[in-house]
């Protein structure tokens, strides 16, 4: 690939599975770093769910990593990975407090070893506390940080569209590793860095918590900010849709009359100041909802632009990925066997981190991580008794068209 990465030469030894580890751990590998995930030898991560890197799931939160099928279950196992921890710059592991511990591989039994890895430690509810032990998902975290209300009606709870909890709980773990990182490199010393599925939803429901504040205590709903942020998502005569975010500012909603054909509505004495539509907001959005629904979407575009009101169109996912600035960005690696991976949010001197296009089988780069510490005669030692255990790569014709 011929790019230099800032974690060029980082290795990470990921113990997770499903979401939130591993992605933290794929952001990574788009940064440069080495990443051996580490997989039981029956089935592997379980996010694989009986299909392998046949699931577009897995590819995204597993490309271009390395992976090693061992058996925590097994002394020999364990004695294995804690031989490989000179290795490693970072662990990660994404299980319930406690397991890693159970096992010999907890923060203490690492630093033991290597006290210069950055430990990453992401649980359900953290390490304590009346939650610490329960089981926590993707929606838990949602439901459990207050999402689900913030985002829905008050008495009409819903589910939301994507696995938001976990997702952001990987780029807040991720954060976290990249600051050890940092004061490793001033201290010279690793880090216990622990983080939660609950913690992480806190950094995106902050407004809404500071906004119950401000409202006297009353409990934020969907509705709640759109006063504020003035707002509007409106349906287009065409089907499609559009948003609009005009925030406080004179200028937008002066433009906004404009573009409506409506000029007299910036003298409407409900609507003269920012303070003035902040208490009419609900009386207002009527009048802007009729006036989109009589064009459609690429008319109002059209307009929006003409007298620069700030909106953007409600795009559908697939949209989104073929969307010109999409494309202008570089957000999606080219597609390829009917898969675009999604790169990392960053450039770097103008260029998107790429990263390897594969995903790993379980247990393909076993022997050449077990070599690293280990003579040939010990693995096929351990690969006889079912304490590691590898599957053979992708075939080239695969390999080469992916």
């Amino acid at each position: 690939m011929g790019q230099t990465k800032p974690l060029t030469g980082i290795r990470v030894l990921e113990l997770g599975a499903y979401i939130s580890g591993p992605y933290a751990a794929a952001i990574l590998v788009s940064l440069g770093a080495e990443v051996v995930k580490v997989e039981p030898p029956r089935g592997g991560d379980p996010f694989r769910r009986g299909v392998g890197t046949e699931s577009p799931y897995f590819v995204q939160y597993n490309a271009g990593k390395k992976s090693m099928a061992v058996n925590l279950k097994s002394p020999d196992g364990i004695a294995l990975i804690k031989s490989l921890l000179p290795e490693f710059d970072v662990v990660i592991e994404n299980s319930r407090p406690g397991k890693m511990a159970a096992l010999g591989l907890g923060v203490e039994d690492i630093h033991a070893v290597n006290p210069n890895i950055v430990y990453s430690s992401v649980s359900g509810f953290g390490d304590g506390g009346p939650w610490r032990d329960r089981a926590a998902y993707d929606s838990i975290g949602q439901s459990m940080g207050a999402f689900y209300s913030i985002m829905n009606d008050a008495e009409d709870a819903r589910l939301s569209g994507t696995c938001i909890g976990d997702l952001i709980t990987a780029i807040t773990a991720c954060m976290g590793i990249l600051a050890g990182l940092v004061g490793r490199g001033t201290t010279g010393q690793g880090s216990d860095i622990r983080t939660s599925l609950l913690e992480a939803m806190s950094t995106i429901t902050i407004d809404a918590v500071t906004q119950m504040y401000e409202d006297g205590g009353r409990t934020p709903t969907r509705e709640s900010r759109h006063p504020q942020a003035q707002n509007f998502c409106l349906q287009t005569s065409d089907g499609g849709a559009i948003t609009l975010h005009l925030s406080s500012s004179q200028k937008f909603w002066e433009a906004l009359t404009r573009a409506l054909g409506r000029p007299e509505l910036a003298e409407d004495p409900r609507f003269l100041t920012y303070q003035d539509r902040l208490t009419h907001y609900f009386e207002l959005r009527p009048i802007v909802e009729a006036e989109f629904a009589r064009r459609d979407r690429s008319e109002w575009e059209r307009l929006l632009i003409e007298y620069d009101v700030p909106f953007a169109p409600v795009l559908t996912a697939a949209e989104l990925v073929r969307h010109p600035q999409t494309d202008w960005l570089q957000m999606m690696e080219p597609e390829r066997d009917g898969l675009a991976l999604v790169r990392a949010p960053w450039r770097f001197s103008g260029e998107r981190p790429e990263r390897d296009f594969i995903a790993p089988q379980i247990g393909e780069h076993t022997r050449e991580i077990a070599g690293r510490v280990l003579d040939a005669a010990e693995i096929d030692r351990l690969f006889g008794e079912g304490v590691l255990a590898e599957t053979e790569a992708k075939s080239p014709a695969i390999a080469a068209s992916a």
